[in-house]
């Protein structure tokens, strides 16, 4: 618009002394651009003091890189084109930091319509100006988190699902929609505990709403390794490793779950294919190993064996019973893999049973020059698997003599508690890694000081005592340290 100076002397007084106490920065410029007159608000925006001011141009105080765009709007209003403009620029301060001003300019005229003078208003957006900066830099982040995140969740091997606190499906990947189509091929309505072809680990049955993860997951529940099969069809079935973590909103209430559907079909087929192949060999092992302990029995019973024959069958007899006991935790461990019932309980001496393991154990024990040191009482009955329980012995034994340096002393302990009885197996031995104590209850685990020293054996010995302690609703811990030796306690009920 344009503005003509048609202002009477008592209106002159009343702008300029608005403009003075203007809490806005204000000026009258020249159309040459010299300072005609600055408010105090705008002298203070850029540190000079009046003086100072009135001899500067409004060129002087303008970001070169910001000039350009504010001479070529100034030239179309003196051309007539604009009667006023508004821009957001940069000004240069007394100290030569920067403001950034949000500038709405007016040109007044003269009746003749000759240019007099411009009027400039400047709101400083500096902070402002540097919020929107800041939240743009936000925003960008966060738009490059979110892609990140979603090449992340797409790309993932695993399949992944967010719940809410309802069930419905907020968010699937890939993965986790084939593995949807084979559970619920004819459609899914995205919520928690449809129908579909979901079975139980054993692949026996559907499983029932109430025990799909995603329910459970939307119960609450947390958990790891929950074993599933999706799909219709035998052949082309998967088998599921599921894990779910709750999620909680920033008020502490629970909004829903995400769970991780890991494939373990060929790990799961794999197992399979070895625990068949483990109790094939094992039954083919039994018979004869059965036969020629009897024929060695017969030997070393005879009184035609000379003394040197007779140390030779001893020594051969003695192999032919670790091969025995390694046979019957192989079938002792394929039996539990299977479902069988691990345990017959009866009445047992369990004292008896551990005195029988350790005589049984003394030749290999002075064979590594290791000593045995029993303290038990001379009966102590539990209602328990007699056999079982001296199986657990046994590998216990192997074990703390396997491992134990020469000289070294394993202690075999059995005392009640409160009900309880308690067995203990120290040895002082090279001890297990403190990163591998987790692991040595797994199947087939051997650490790395089994290596090392290159010691015989399957990985199956505290897996089998820990079912066989587990099956008599008993506990088992096991503490060691590199150089210290290892000691198993096994706590079952009287």
């Amino acid at each position: 618009m344009v503005v003509s100076d048609t202002r009477a002397p008592e209106k002159t007084d009343l702008w300029q002394l608005t403009m003075e106490h203007s809490p806005v920065g204000m000026a009258i410029v020249s159309p040459a651009g010299d300072f005609v007159s600055a408010n105090a608000a705008f002298c203070d925006m850029l540190g000079y003091d009046p003086d100072a001011m009135a001899a500067l141009t409004f060129q002087d105080i303008t970001h070169p890189d910001d000039l350009a765009a504010d001479l070529r709007l100034v030239d179309q209003a003196l051309a007539g084109e604009i009667g006023s403009y508004r821009i957001t620029k940069r000004y240069v301060c007394a100290d030569g930091s920067i403001v950034i001003g949000d500038l709405s300019v007016a040109l007044l005229r003269d009746p003749a319509g000759m240019p007099v003078h411009f009027i400039a208003q400047v709101a400083d957006i500096t902070e402002r100006q540097a919020f929107v900066e800041r939240l743009d830099a936000a925003e960008a982040a966060v738009d490059s988190e979110r892609s990140t995140a979603r090449a992340v969740f797409e790309g993932a091997s695993v399949g992944l699902l967010r719940i809410d606190a309802e069930g419905r499906y907020l968010a699937t990947n890939g993965c986790l929609r084939e593995f949807l189509e084979l559970a619920f091929p004819h459609d899914h309505l995205g919520l928690a505990g449809q129908p579909g072809f979901v079975y139980d680990p054993d692949q026996v049955r559907l499983l029932e709403p109430d025990e799909m993860p995603s329910v459970r997951a939307v119960r609450g529940e947390e958990f790891d390794d929950v074993r599933i099969w999706v799909g219709e069809d035998h052949e082309s079935r998967r088998a599921l490793s599921v894990s779910a973590r709750a999620v909680v909103d920033r008020t502490g209430l629970a909004a829903g779950a995400v769970l991780a559907y890991h494939d373990v079909t060929d790990l799961v087929r794999a197992m399979h294919v070895k625990d068949e192949f483990v109790a094939t060999l094992s039954h083919e092992l039994r018979t004869p190993l059965t036969a020629a302990l009897a024929y060695l029995e017969l030997l070393d019973d005879s009184t035609d064996v000379s003394a040197d024959g007779r140390q030779h069958v001893t020594a051969a007899r003695r192999n032919m019973l670790r091969l025995s006991h390694l046979v019957a935790d192989l079938l002792f461990a394929t039996r539990a893999a299977a479902g069988s019932p691990p345990i017959d309980p009866y009445t047992v001496d369990l004292a008896t049973v551990l005195v029988e393991a350790v005589d049984s154990a003394v030749l290999d024990a002075e064979s590594a020059g290791v000593r045995i040191a029993l303290r038990c009482p001379e009966s102590l009955t539990v209602h328990a698997d007699g056999m079982r329980l001296r199986q657990a012995v046994d590998n216990l034994l192997d074990n703390a003599i396997a491992y134990s340096r020469p000289d070294g002393v394993v202690t075999v302990s059995l005392v009640e508690d409160a009900g309880h009885v308690v067995l203990t197996v120290c040895d002082e031995g090279v001890g297990v890694e403190r990163h591998e104590a987790g692991q040595v209850f797994d199947r087939f685990f051997r650490g790395q000081n089994a290596r090392r020293l290159q010691r015989p054996g399957t990985g199956l010995g505290l897996t089998i005592v820990r079912t066989i302690v587990e099956a008599h609703h008993g506990e088992v811990s096991f503490e060691s340290a590199p150089g210290t030796g290892t000691t198993v306690c096994v706590t079952l009920p009287r």
